[in-house]
């Protein structure tokens, strides 16, 4: 059994002062958290509202070579191009969507513009892997195609890596995607087409998920919590050191020799 509080000796002042001290920091800490959290909020409702108002905005022509430099202002950014599909360089990239587990059907498109640009012209399940199972949906002539700029996925996808080598894509790597395909100078984005139906059924564009994760709110209050909580702590410890040399105090003045006069 634990020695009762008014039992024991209180803290040294020293000893006091240093878990004070830590005690503080940790709350400032916390709090640092917890702000830090707030401005991550109004940062992420602002890219909401500017990914909603680009992706609903009228369509733009596709950004040229002069954008290319500041194209990550343009993510998200409905555009437009015409041209035609180079169909027998299609890139597949494993996706899982709200359609189940299958590919996306990357096309390079060479634009009347001169620019060759990757075009996600939408999602096909396993059993529509083969060109020749869904030839309804590859248009010779030329195509008019609007859809969201969408910024390259380099690396690969979570825990696993592309292999060109192999053909295996498991995310849309512009860069990578244009070289093992032979395509000079494509431009750095691709364009996630709309959901404008293609001939045959397949492949079915217009899946680009515009929904972000937003738990900084949670975040933030979960750290101001934790903060409240450390420092509620910090002041019983200290009232109960103070409540403890209130209490001893009498016996230790009753101990100290009186005054010889």
């Amino acid at each position: 059994m634990s020695e009762p509080a008014a039992a024991r000796a209180p803290r040294s002042l020293p000893a006091l002062a240093i878990a004070t001290l830590i005690a503080l920091l940790g709350v400032a800490g916390l709090a640092g958290l917890g702000a830090w959290q707030l401005q991550r909020l109004g940062w992420k409702l602002a890219l909401i509202a500017r990914v909603q108002e680009r992706a609903h905005a009228a369509p733009v022509p596709a950004p040229g070579p002069a954008r290319w430099p500041a194209i990550a202002q343009d993510e998200y950014a409905r555009v437009m191009l015409t041209g035609h599909f180079l169909h027998d360089r299609e890139t597949l990239v494993q996706a899982v969507t709200e359609l189940g587990a299958g590919f996306w059907v990357l096309t390079p498109l060479a634009s009347e513009t001169g620019l060759v640009v990757l075009v996600n012209r939408g999602f096909v399940p396993p059993e529509r892997r083969e060109r020749s199972s869904r030839e309804a949906g590859l248009p010779a002539g030329r195509v008019a195609v609007t859809g969201l700029l969408r910024l390259s996925e380099p690396g690969g996808g979570f825990l696993r890596s592309n292999a060109p080598g192999e053909d295996r894509w498991h995310s849309r790597d512009v860069a990578a995607i244009a070289q093992a395909r032979g395509l000079s100078g494509a431009a750095p984005y691709f364009v996630d087409a709309d959901a404008t139906p293609n001939p045959g059924g397949f492949p079915v564009g217009g899946l680009t998920v515009l929904r972000f994760a937003n738990n900084h709110l949670v975040y933030a209050l979960t750290w101001f919590a934790l903060a409240l909580m450390l420092a509620g702590a910090t002041l019983y410890v200290l009232r109960r050191e103070y409540q403890l040399r209130q209490a001893l105090a009498p016996r230790i003045q009753a101990k100290q020799p009186a005054n010889k006069s």
